[in-house]
């Protein structure tokens, strides 16, 4: 099954207030399990970036001034995500800023029945404790230590980490693992492998250790031959 693990970057927290969208970063997973195809895309929101918004994501509005309009980018995006379910974590607030954007150029809206909100899960699996993307790769014990900002699609390669292991999907693979093995031993007789009770005589003959030696001879006062032949 084919999921798009999502995140945005914008201007504040109200859409309806004249915030607006700035980043989107995506990662495909196929059957729960990342398969390296992302998109990421910056966007030019037209107005000013607010010092608290600066704060979180560190996206200037000179930054953003020379990238390209939501508009102009919007096919890439649904042609990217297709209809696949999306995971997203507080899935409300990103998909109120797409549908804001989607909205103002006259197209449909994305369902939220599409939306599978990690948050919501990760209260369910960790109720009474803090969920936010910081602590969940802390309690699976993911690396997330280059997130020193928020970025769209560095979130998005690290939400995907974490849905896998919320979910028990990264358990269950190793389980899977290690059933197939043990399907194909079943299945073409494979047996464990153990020590001969009578080793192989050895091949090389009294004659080419001779050799050997005096090869090793001419390789000057200590060769490294030497750490390994024994002592004659």
């Amino acid at each position: 099954m084919r999921e798009i693990v999502l995140d945005t970057e914008t201007t504040g927290l109200d859409p309806l207030r004249g915030d607006r969208l700035v980043e989107i970063g995506c990662v495909e997973i196929f059957n729960r399990m990342p398969t390296g195809q992302t998109f990421h895309r910056y966007f030019n929101p037209e107005r000013d970036m607010p010092a608290e918004a600066f704060a979180v994501h560190g996206l200037s509005s000179e930054f953003l001034s020379t990238k390209s309009l939501f508009a102009e980018e919007v096919d890439e995006f649904l042609a990217f995500i297709g209809d696949a379910p999306l995971v997203i974590h507080n899935a409300s607030f990103d998909i109120g800023f797409i549908n804001a954007e989607l909205d103002r150029i006259k197209r449909p809206a994305i369902s939220r029945e599409r939306l599978v909100d990690t948050l919501l899960l990760a209260r369910r699996k960790h109720p009474g404790v803090s969920n936010r993307l910081d602590d969940l790769c802390s309690r699976y014990s993911i690396d997330n230590s280059r997130r020193t900002k928020h970025g769209a699609l560095l979130d998005s390669e690290l939400l995907a980490e974490v849905y896998i292991d919320l979910i028990g999907a990264r358990q269950s693979q190793l389980v899977l693992a290690s059933e197939s093995r043990d399907t194909r031993a079943a299945a073409y007789g494979e047996m464990p492998r153990r020590q001969r009770e009578v080793p192989l005589a050895p091949r090389i003959t009294e004659a080419d250790r001779a050799a050997h030696r005096d090869f090793v001879v001419t390789l000057g006062d200590k060769p490294i031959w030497n750490d390994f032949l024994p002592a004659v």
